[in-house]
């Protein structure tokens, strides 16, 4: 059978290019070594430009807003439901208050909308939080989808648009989309790409438990970060960032600033039951900046999205069908 473009990758990014490719009648291949660490497969869900900002990565805060402009008809492509919700952004001492201070003032100078709130006005809007928040920012128009649901949705419109998948398929096209292990299937990407660890607790509701919020909840904590996305079923809690290689292991003292930190923000997780703790591995890239791009004839790039790659999917494999188109089609 003739392969037009094989994907090397089955994540968000590499199926979302696979599916944008068999939707344009390119005949696709995908060819995906299943990793339980994928970054797809552990992620929170968040689609958070804004408050995932920070002075020095315009780029990406301006490639995450237009592709946060496409998810809406992305995900009701797929049939995958959005949060509308939004974020909130939260500090708990005076140094996370200017750290929040200058985000706030860096989005303002980017045209960029985000409303200040005291922890009193945090907490009208979501009464869960811990008294010791003092003070954040309300992102209105961030979203959040269930990682897992969009990976199961964005399988099966590939397999309903033809896409194979194959242990191996010669094709004029190659797309490199396997995240974290892009660095080892091209030279070009060994010094660019590299895993950045984290790890990620999922957390059940019990009866009696405190509702989850019903914000994506993104915290500083003495200086830590934590995020907490909520599910029908509970919350995601995560997420801890190593530069530690492809160590898979989930450590105690991961599991215990996670679930620490969680409880100052939303006290009432501590009536929750620890589901599933988990290590993903994130494709890490010097800028933070997505690798998209021909490495040579043939062989086109489409990795290092880092903390982003569910973001970015819509934007990423748009630029990919543009790419392949500019090569030649067949």
């Amino acid at each position: 059978m003739t392969t037009d473009v094989t994907v090397l990758g089955g994540g968000v990014i590499g199926l979302s290019v696979a599916w944008t490719l068999a939707r344009a009648d390119y005949a696709v291949a995908v060819v995906d070594r299943g990793s339980r660490h994928g970054g797809s497969h552990v992620a929170g869900g968040m689609l958070a430009p804004i408050t995932e900002a920070w002075p020095g990565d315009e780029d990406v805060l301006d490639l995450g807003v237009e592709s946060l402009g496409l998810w809406p008809a992305f995900a009701a492509d797929l049939g995958v439901p959005l949060s509308p919700v939004g974020t909130l952004a939260v500090g708990v001492d005076g140094a996370d208050t200017a750290v929040l201070d200058q985000l706030c003032g860096y989005l303002a100078a980017r045209g960029r909308a985000a409303d200040r709130l005291t922890g009193r006005g945090l907490r009208a809007l979501e009464p869960g939080l811990g008294t010791s928040v003092r003070s954040g920012l309300s992102v209105p128009g961030d979203l959040s989808v269930d990682n897992r649901v969009l990976l199961a949705a964005l399988r099966a419109a590939c397999a309903g648009h033809g896409v194979r998948f194959v242990d191996g398929a010669d094709s004029p096209v190659t797309v490199i989309a396997a995240g974290a292990w892009s660095r080892d299937l091209h030279p070009a990407l060994r010094t660019v790409i590299r895993p950045v660890k984290g790890e990620i607790l999922r957390l059940s509701t019990r009866p009696g438990a405190l509702p989850p919020p019903r914000h994506t909840i993104r915290a500083h904590v003495e200086g830590r970060q934590v995020y907490l996305v909520p599910r029908a079923d509970g919350i995601v809690l995560g997420a801890t960032q190593y530069e530690a290689g492809f160590d898979a292991d989930v450590t105690v003292g991961g599991v215990r600033d996670l679930l620490r930190d969680g409880e100052v923000v939303w006290p009432g997780i501590a009536g929750y039951a620890l589901a599933e703790t988990a290590v993903g591995f994130r494709a890490g890239s010097p800028d933070n900046a997505p690798v998209v791009r021909w490495l040579e004839p043939g062989v086109l790039a489409a990795t290092g999205h880092h903390r982003n790659g569910l973001l970015l999917a819509p934007v990423t494999a748009r630029r990919v069908l543009e790419l392949v188109g500019e090569g030649g089609r067949r």
